[in-house]
């Protein structure tokens, strides 16, 4: 575990997923969409802010030729319960229906802010459509929604780490943690 500030750890329960356990499962992952999409023309859509860093490195761990997208949607807010209402912020201005579109989103948790890009992007054809998510937690399940890949499933416990945030802090941290309000 690398050096992180005092304050910061007194909030991290445990380490979940070590940066070295991440950087495994997301070379493996960037192997298998090189593969599955080799001549084809790529798009991976971020969804900000938490699964920036994911992208950064999924992206690198992509072969082949792809372009990149961000969007933005919100569903947490501050605190750390979703608020049940989803809201698109930043939207992607390109044209998708040329593209095999891969979403890479951070945590799915109610399944809600998934399911509504989902909708909203199938509407614009595109060839086709996979979401890939670093963090699954299905136990929090409010809608039918599947990731095509979860690189991670894990209980209902709170994370942070790896661009994941609490009040917009610990993203910085280079693993996924259990976080404790105690």
């Amino acid at each position: 575990m690398s050096a992180v500030h005092s304050d910061m750890k007194s909030n991290i329960k445990r380490v979940l997923f070590t940066e070295q356990e991440i950087k495994e499962k997301i070379a493996e992952t960037g192997r298998e969409i090189s593969e599955k999409y080799d001549g084809k023309p790529l798009l991976l859509v971020s969804i900000l802010n938490g699964a920036f860093i994911f992208m950064a490195d999924l992206c690198r761990a992509v072969t082949i030729p792809c372009e990149i997208a961000f969007m933005c949607a919100k569903s947490y807010y501050a605190g750390t319960e979703s608020c049940g209402e989803v809201t698109i912020t930043k939207d992607i201005a390109q044209d998708i229906s040329g593209f095999h579109v891969v979403i890479v989103e951070d945590i799915i948790d109610t399944g809600r802010t998934l399911a509504a890009i989902v909708e909203l992007l199938k509407k614009r054809s595109p060839l086709s459509l996979e979401v890939v998510t670093l963090l699954d937690k299905p136990s929090r399940r409010v809608v039918d929604f599947n990731a095509d890949k979860a690189l991670f499933t894990i209980p209902d416990y709170f994370v942070v780490g790896y661009g994941l945030d609490c009040g917009e802090k610990y993203r910085n941290l280079p693993y996924i943690a259990e976080y404790s309000a105690e």
